[in-house]
């Protein structure tokens, strides 16, 4: 264990703005429960929190994505000796990355130099992005995909642990030659005393459409790599065929305005906070959402949690979320004419529609943070120990961990 009394953990994250996605919300279930007798955090951030918090935040500089304009990435490179001091000074039993970005290599180089064990969680999936921020420039998607998956091999086979949300998600790591002794599964938690079916609430969804129609959601940032092409023509299926329902979009994002085009009659309610969302989620029917670049899917897991029936993609991590036919159905990702199927099923059968509700909610009720929480901070403790071997069979096992031949 480390000659202080608390643990210090240095906590690398380009963005810690509560809520900003699925990503922040799972680093908050963590950040909001540090037992603060036992650890000292230090966040080391591009975009800190809005809110106080009881732990150091070191703000570095950032850019804004070109890709992306909603999300900025730190470069501690432009102010690398004061960062290195801050951190030498902090003197970090454990490091966190939350990515692979500069500042999480950044943070990985510091660890290795310092033999600091380091863990990491793998929050996105940036190998299904490529196929969206390349559309346009097909011939580059796969040595994108080559670089990628490089990166992954560089940065991930040097942490010590790297959390994985779903078996898909491993197998996807392991094909990129990412070590498998690396990756431990650590799914993800909802927080049911939000997202709940109590919070159906029927004057609110009737306030927002001025109908009684039954009402069809999709909840998430509008960004491309969520499959919005696939959603447009869902939406123009359920046009055309005439369905008598709501179709409703929770969520901003660059690709906002494009969608408010291609979806005219569809209800948009821009960003919301987490209890009206769960009020929306328990107030629609059905939760169509055809991404199939999750890792876990925290919408998915939440609107089941609310009795939203989800009507999904067949593919990335969301999918293990569904027992289909059970909780919710599975789509082949690009294909509208199943969704509109699956969904023209769930409306005109009540009886199935509930069992399915009702056996989502259960599924839902498992996925509780607490479990979650205490392996964290157990794994920490296991890790804290690894950087004072106490015999020589340790020191040996932090040469494994660290290589000397380390480069990046």
């Amino acid at each position: 264990m480390p000659p202080h009394k608390k643990i210090r953990v240095a906590f690398f994250a380009d963005i810690l703005v509560r809520d900003f996605d699925g990503a922040i919300k799972t680093m908050y279930q963590l950040i909001d429960k540090i037992p603060e007798e036992e650890f000292e955090f230090m966040f080391l951030t591009g975009m800190p929190p809005k809110e106080k918090i009881n732990h150091k935040i070191i703000k570095m500089p950032s850019i804004v994505l070109p890709f992306n304009p909603n999300y900025k990435a730190a470069l501690p490179y432009f102010n690398n000796h004061k960062i290195t001091k801050q951190l030498n000074d902090f003197n970090p039993d454990v490091i966190h990355i939350a990515t692979p970005s500069p500042l999480g290599f950044f943070a990985l180089k510091y660890g290795k130099k310092n033999q600091i064990p380091i863990l990491s969680i793998y929050h996105t999936n940036f190998l299904s992005y490529m196929k969206h921020y390349f559309k346009l420039l097909p011939f580059l998607i796969k040595p994108a995909e080559s670089v990628v998956k490089r990166g992954y091999r560089n940065f991930y086979n040097f942490c010590k642990m790297v959390y994985v949300p779903t078996i898909e998600m491993i197998e996807e790591l392991k094909e990129c030659g990412v070590n498998e002794n690396n990756l431990k599964l650590w799914k993800r938690g909802i927080d049911i005393n939000i997202f709940n079916p109590s919070k159906k609430d029927e004057n609110y969804i009737r306030q927002l459409t001025k109908n009684d129609k039954p009402n069809i959601l999709f909840a998430s940032r509008l960004v491309w790599e969520k499959n919005l092409e696939t959603l447009f023509n869902i939406y123009d299926e359920v046009q055309a065929q005439q369905l008598e329902v709501n179709f409703i979009i929770a969520g901003s994002g660059v690709a906002e305005q494009e969608a408010r085009k291609r979806m005219k009659n569809a209800l948009f309610l821009g960003y919301i906070d987490h209890d009206n969302l769960a009020k929306v989620y328990a107030s629609c029917d059905i939760f169509v959402f055809p991404s199939v670049t999750e890792t876990f899917g925290n919408v998915v897991a939440e609107a089941m949690a609310c009795g939203c029936v989800p009507v999904i993609a067949r593919g990335g991590g969301s999918k293990e979320l569904i027992i289909n036919g059970k909780t919710g159905f599975l789509c082949e990702p690009y294909n509208a004419s199943e969704y509109v199927d699956n969904i023209k099923t769930l409306l005109s059968n009540t009886a199935l529609k509930e069992k399915m509700r009702s056996h989502g909610i259960e599924y839902a009720s498992t996925l509780h943070w607490d479990y979650l929480v205490k392996e964290y901070f157990t794994d920490l403790k296991t890790l804290a120990a690894l950087r004072y071997p106490s015999s020589a069979k340790d020191d040996t096992l932090a040469k494994e961990i660290y290589p000397t031949n380390f480069a990046i």
